[in-house]
């Protein structure tokens, strides 16, 4: 069994190992920027498993942006019957694809 963590971003949970490509909500800036995510959840590595309390002490995994683009539409539609009211709005939340690049703890 490899080393992998779950770490948290943006209010969802991932499970993450060295070189595992995943996409979530917009925390940098930079195309091709390293970043560190210290809200690591749980660390194995093997038979080795630390659990947080609710985070890992001095865990944290190092990521580099590969891309930022928006994610796809989501409609919101608001309708009251027979009163002749209806409201269609649209939202595109912005997405970072990410490559894991070095789980530390």
């Amino acid at each position: 069994m490899s080393k992998f963590a779950i770490i948290g971003i943006g209010g969802k949970q991932f499970r993450v190992a060295e070189g595992d490509k995943i996409v979530a909500e917009k925390v940098a800036n930079e195309e091709g920027a390293t970043i560190q995510l210290n809200q690591v959840f749980l660390l194995a590595d093997g038979d080795d498993v630390k659990i947080g309390d609710p985070l890992v002490a001095g865990a944290s995994v190092e990521a580099k942006v590969l891309g930022i683009k928006k994610g796809e539409k989501i409609r919101v539609f608001k309708h009251k019957p027979r009163k002749r009211y209806h409201i269609e709005k649209g939202h595109r939340q912005f997405e970072m694809e990410l490559e894991i690049l070095k789980i530390k703890g």
